[in-house]
């Protein structure tokens, strides 16, 4: 049926389809007001070679220069941030800092890319934390920052690289003040919307339908009864 022929439909059958887009109206505002607001903070870290470089001098004690494990690859960098990445995503990570799986607070570690253990975005560390508590999550993303630190320090310290050539971890973007999210609140509003006005339309066509058949039976014909017809075989 065309769009003027729904018109048609959903004035003629007010009745039906006003009160059923009433109630979807009254579902959609009382979903958005019982779906909990989430708050979403962030911080973007990114690690450094100390300017004094990522070797000793040459030492009589030690014949070769003392380097930092961690420096000693080629793209030394990505390969520490993406040690960082796995460390602070670890579910046990998680539960420590007041985010256990399962619960209402989140939040994703990565480098900048939809895969964590790709090395090719570079040297970051980007933390987002979600929650329906603002302070919360700005928490949280705090704790993450202090987590990131001390994971990257005792990396280092257990494979004995020199405290002056420790990658240094520089936030660039500081835990930034939580945002109100209303993405999903909206989306969920506008699909129980949806299916409301759906549920009107079909509404409004099944009485349509029924009283299209209730004007066919009274528009056939009554049959004549036969005058030969004994009386007790007509109905």
């Amino acid at each position: 049926m065309d769009f003027w022929g729904t018109v048609l439909v959903v004035f003629r059958r007010w009745y039906v389809t006003v009160p059923a887009l009433l109630l979807a109206l009254g579902g959609s505002f009382a979903v958005y007001r019982t779906v909990p607001t989430v708050y979403q903070s962030g911080a973007v870290l990114v690690l450094t070679i100390p300017v004094t470089g990522g070797s000793v001098p040459t030492d009589p004690a030690y014949p070769n220069p003392r380097t930092n494990p961690l420096l000693n690859y080629n793209g030394s960098l990505n390969v520490a941030a993406s040690i960082l990445l796995q460390a602070l995503s670890a579910p046990e990570t998680a539960a420590r800092l007041g985010a256990p799986p399962g619960g209402e607070t989140t939040y994703v570690v990565h480098n900048g890319s939809p895969n964590p253990e790709l090395l090719a975005s570079g040297p970051f560390v980007i933390i987002n934390a979600r929650s329906p508590s603002a302070e919360t999550a700005h928490t949280l993303v705090s704790r993450l920052v202090e987590q990131a630190r001390s994971e990257l320090a005792a990396r280092q310290a257990v494979l004995g690289a020199p405290v002056s050539t420790y990658i240094q971890l520089t936030p660039m973007v500081p835990p930034t003040e939580p945002q109100e999210q209303r993405g999903g609140k909206s989306r969920t509003a506008v699909a129980v919307l949806a299916l409301g006005l759906f549920a009107a339309l079909t509404a409004g066509y099944a009485m349509e339908s029924l009283a299209a058949a209730r004007r066919r039976r009274r528009a056939e014909p009554v049959p004549e009864p036969d005058p030969a017809e004994p009386l007790a075989l007509r109905p």
